[in-house]
């Protein structure tokens, strides 16, 4: 099992956020935004009346077979590695 991150920011700025926050695992590049919108996270916002496009912070559990066995979109970080275990957990029963 392994976690991988995915943001449309470049290396460099990847490398500080990766620095400031210890996060212990890859971060890869989507700045044409291709992979995001493949998952349906690449989508209209809407902030202080202004529209724009941004990424939908997401999370997906995939199998070593490529296949999406869960997603979680509009997911936050504290959620995120609960809800990715207690599906892993379904999974092995």
């Amino acid at each position: 099992m392994a976690a991988v991150g995915i943001s449309p920011d470049l290396p460099p700025k990847q490398k500080k956020f990766d620095a400031k926050f210890q996060l212990n695992f890859p971060l890869l590049s989507d700045p044409d935004h291709a992979t995001a919108v493949q998952y349906g996270t690449w989508e209209e916002k809407k902030m202080y009346g202004k529209t724009f496009m941004g990424i939908v912070r997401s999370s997906f559990l995939i199998a070593e077979d490529g296949r999406v066995l869960a997603a979680w979109y509009k997911i936050s970080p504290k959620k995120t590695i609960p809800e990715a275990l207690k599906t892993l957990g379904a999974y092995s029963k």
